[in-house]
């Protein structure tokens, strides 16, 4: 079984603040994404992206923190936002309904 190490490079610009998440996102390395995030969250200043254009696989937890940091902004009236969703995590996003939660921003940012 050949298993993508689970990287997330976090980026901040004027405009927001992006985690760019690959590999595998499972309840091994869940806590590592909690703790980033945690520190991000609550600051309403700036759009907050999720980029999983090299995500190769989410289980479950993934999905929660998904769905927490999806709450958390939604209360706080601010900008979150999914981009590049690869086609086999975007079939799961969308079977547990999670999708269309999701403001997916499907603009090429150049």
């Amino acid at each position: 079984m050949n298993i993508e190490k689970f990287i997330m490079d976090q980026q901040e610009n004027d405009e927001e603040y992006v985690f760019y998440l690959s590999g595998e996102l499972d309840l091994s390395v869940a806590p590592q994404l909690r703790s980033a995030l945690e520190s991000i969250v609550n600051q309403v200043e700036k759009p907050l992206i999720l980029n999983l254009k090299n995500l190769k696989y989410i289980d479950s937890t993934g999905i929660g923190i998904i769905i927490s940091v999806l709450k958390i902004r939604d209360e706080l009236n601010a900008p979150f936002t999914v981009r590049e969703i690869p086609a086999p995590i975007k079939r799961l996003f969308d079977l547990t309904g999670i999708s269309e939660f999701l403001k997916e921003n499907t603009e090429n940012q150049a």
